[in-house]
Order: C-alpha cells, then structure tokens, then sequence
C-alpha cells in the first residue's frame, strides 16, 4: 500500500479541462523483424500482461480518502486488464511526420479514465516507410522522468528476441482499511499546523530563488536572514533576475494540443560540449535560447530582457524516494535578446552557472516543502486558485527538460525503436510550450508540445533547434582552427 506524496497529489490536483498532467512518449519502431513483419495490437496486450508485475503504475489505481482528509492512496486493480488501456490507430496515406504529430496532438489531449489505471498506449500503423509507432502516456502522479524511463526500460528488451521476465511475486498492494485509514488521515490533519510551519521555516530561506515571490520588496533580505539564522549556506551574489517578459505563449492555453519532433546528433551535441567546455544539458539550453529567439522574430516579439525557463530536476539519487514524484525544479534565464550568437552563449553558460549555484545551496527540497504546506482537504481549491491567477503573475515563460536515456537500441516485440520522442505538459503557469529532450542509442530526441492557438506552428521549433545546434558547431569549429598569419 503507497501513499501519494504532497508533489503527486498536486498533478492531480492541477488538472482541469485545459490542463492535464500526463507525460508521453513516442516510440518510431523498425518491424522488418517482427513475426510477419508487422507488430499487432494483441503482441502489445501479451507483452504487457507479461510485464505488467515489474512495473507498478501499470495495474494501480487511485484510491481516495473519504472526505479528503488525507492525500489519496494507490491500489492494485483487481479488475485490471492491459487490453482496457492499448489501443490501435492506422494513418492515412502518406502516414507522414506531420499526420503523426497531429495523431499524438489528439491522443495527448485527451484526459485519462482514473477510475483505472492511469494509463494508454496506442499502436499507430500506416507509417511511410513500412514503419510503425507506439505512443504511451503515463499519469504524472505516477512516475516522474526518470522513473517513466525506467518503465520503458522494464517493457522493452536490448535484443529483438524477448527476455524472458522474472517471475511475479506474491505481493499486491490491496486497498487501505478504512478504519484505518481515517485514523492516520485524523492524525496527520491534526499535526498538519505544526509541520506546515517547519515546513514554512525551511521553504523562507530558498523563496528568493523562486520567479515573481523573489522580486517583491524585501524577499530577498528575508530568505538570507532566514539563511543565516538556520545555518544555512549563503549562495554567491549573482545580481539581480529579471522577471519573465511577456510572450505569445504566455496567456491562458485551450484544450488542445501540438505535437512537433525531430532528431539531433548527439555526437554533434558532446562536440560542443567538449569544444566549449560545459555539459550537455548547458548545450541543450543555448540551443533552446537561439531556437526560442528565431520564433519570437519571427512573431515580432522579441523582449528585451531573458526569457525564465523552468527546468525540472531530478532528486532521485538525493533520498530514498520511493514510487513517487522525486524532482525539483531550477529557474533559467534564457537571454533571447542578444544577438550575437558568441556573446549570447556565454551568457547562457553565466546564468547557468549562477542557477546551479543557487540550486545546490538549497538542495531543492523547497520544491516539495512548497507543495506540503496546505492540508489534503484544502490543497486541491488551492493549487486550482493558483493556476487561475498564474496566466496574471506569469511565473515562467516556459518549461525545458533533459532526460537521460539509454545508448543502446531497444526492441519491443522483435521491433528496433528508432527513436524516442517524449512528450509533457503545458499549462497555464508555465507556458503554452514544453520543450523535452531525450538521449537515446546516439540521438537527442526532441519532443515539443504546445497549445496551437498560441504556438501555431510548432514544428519551426524543431527546425530552429537544429540550426541552432549548427551555429553552435561553427563557433567550435571556429575556436579549432589554427591561426594564419
């Protein structure tokens, strides 16, 4: 029996008919090598009914505490069957790029049933090519990004023949009592004042790092005293942040959703990270920043001032985290408005600095301190009043993640997954765009999901982002060549 934590319970709590909170992926799959050459919406049923025991968000469902005196509870479904959650589409000719973005946009866009198991999977047919794809999303009360990568990994295999799995235990999460259960939920309701205000303590010293709090009068002399007499070390001085401009996607989103993917070299990206003396997620965000500054000219709206970025980060390896959320997040400058492609990157590379600087001191944990101050029984009508005035605050502009993958190719079924494009969330909040990068078997796999009554053309993206990696390797290119007298 797993209870969700405060960071869960807010995806959930979030949602709403323009909102969701589930995370994708989309998997380009070679079948020359399936049975018939061809993968079946019954190969996928079979595969997860094998593997279904070493995954656990798979066959769990929601369980709520009456009243909502506590947060929910998972537990296995004891009606669970994979062919309730996999699905299959086919493409019409040509079954191009362009149709199978707008095919993941439908799917994407759609809630999931929590009454079940809070996830889908789709069989997508009729790729050009004689291709075929998986596109699977996940609740993220689930799973965060590295646990999703994970999941993938535990129903794929590293040949075309199928391992053969280790075999089910005994184990099952079974639903909380209810007696029980009403009497931890009483109990931590009734100590929920004394931990909120040590959580409130701890959360005051890092709020100066946070977008829109950080700049009101007087936050920022509040959290380095509350530093101070906690013990706690003080960041470097790093001046001023400015705060988010305003952009077309920053305004409140609509139901629907954009889906635009493509491929980078990562051999291309590690040049640049060796050239230029930075790591990898250091490249991805000058990439994004040159990317984001060719849309915005193109709209004739380019600030003046650095775009803020919020860029999830994972707390897995910090704490015993168990099944839940384990993140946090930092707040990137993106400095869109230097036209100089040298000149900006070293900002890039500055801010980058900075924000990790200050991340380290507070060792995120603010991330979840935040999210636990209210009760269960008022988090939810507060995280929804929130989400109302964030398009009015506009907190960030927009959201960027690097997740890790595997360098190896993957097979599911007999069939090469090509390539991985992941696919996240978008809301009001953070931004009517999402731009997340996956580093798998030599590529870096580049999903971008937007709402398109603010960003109607998100495939420019993509393409922005590979011209920016190509000015990124003229600038090594330049630095290696010798000097000529």
């Amino acid at each position: 029996m797993g209870q969700l934590t405060a960071v869960d319970t807010n995806f959930l709590d979030i949602e709403s008919r323009r909102t969701l909170s589930h995370i994708g992926g989309l998997a380009i799959l070679d079948t020359t090598l399936c049975d018939g050459g061809r993968l079946t919406r019954g190969d996928m049923v079979e595969l997860i009914r094998e593997r279904a025991h070493l995954a656990k968000p798979l066959r769990r469902r929601l369980a709520a505490v009456p009243f909502r005196l506590d947060r929910p509870y998972w537990e296995e479904d004891p009606n669970f069957d994979p062919g309730r959650h996999v699905h299959e589409v086919a493409l019409p000719s040509p079954g191009d790029d362009l149709q199978l973005g707008a095919e993941v946009a439908r799917i994407h866009e759609r809630p999931l049933d929590r009454r079940r198991p809070l996830w889908e999977l789709f069989l997508i047919q009729g790729l050009a090519g004689g291709r075929a794809a998986i596109y699977a999303k996940v609740h993220h009360a689930c799973v965060d990004g590295v646990l999703a990568a994970e999941l993938l990994a535990a129903l794929l295999d590293l040949q075309p023949e199928a391992a053969t799995p280790p075999a089910p235990t005994a184990d099952r999460e079974l639903r909380p009592e209810l007696l029980p259960m009403l009497t931890r939920s009483v109990t931590r309701f009734a100590l929920h004042p004394v931990r909120s205000a040590e959580a409130l303590v701890r959360t005051a010293g890092h709020l100066d790092q946070l977008p829109v709090v950080g700049g009101m009068p007087g936050v920022r002399e509040m959290s380095r005293a509350v530093r101070s007499v906690l013990g706690q070390r003080q960041p470097a001085p790093t001046g001023e942040q400015s705060p988010p401009p305003r952009t077309p996607f920053n305004a409140p989103i609509s139901q629907h959703r954009a889906f635009a993917f493509g491929s980078l070299p990562l051999e291309d990206v590690k040049k640049v990270r060796r050239g230029l003396g930075v790591s990898v997620n250091d490249v991805v965000m000058a990439m994004c920043t040159g990317a984001l500054r060719q849309w915005l000219i193109d709209h004739d709206a380019l600030p003046d001032r650095p775009l803020v970025a919020c860029v999830p980060v994972s707390m897995r390896r910090r704490a015993e985290c168990g099944d839940g959320n384990a993140l946090s997040a930092m707040f990137a400058p993106l400095p869109v408005h230097i036209a100089d492609p040298a000149e900006r990157f070293l900002a890039v590379r500055a801010a980058m600095v900075n924000v990790k600087r200050r991340f380290a001191v507070s060792h995120g944990s603010w991330f979840e301190e935040v999210s636990a101050l209210m009760p269960s029984a008022l988090s939810g009508l507060a995280t929804r009043l929130a989400m109302q005035v964030a398009p009015a605050l506009n907190p960030v502009n927009l959201l960027v993640s690097n997740v890790p993958g595997p360098q190896q190719p993957l097979y599911a079924r007999g069939a090469r997954v090509l390539a991985y494009y992941p696919a996240s969330v978008i809301s009001d909040a953070t931004g009517g765009v999402n731009i997340t990068v996956f580093s798998y078997d030599g590529n870096l796999d580049v999903g971008v999901i937007a709402c398109p009554d603010l960003v109607p053309d998100t495939w420019n993206l993509v393409d922005y982002l590979r011209e920016s990696l190509t000015e990124l390797l003229k600038m090594v290119e330049a630095e290696e060549s010798p000097v000529r007298v």
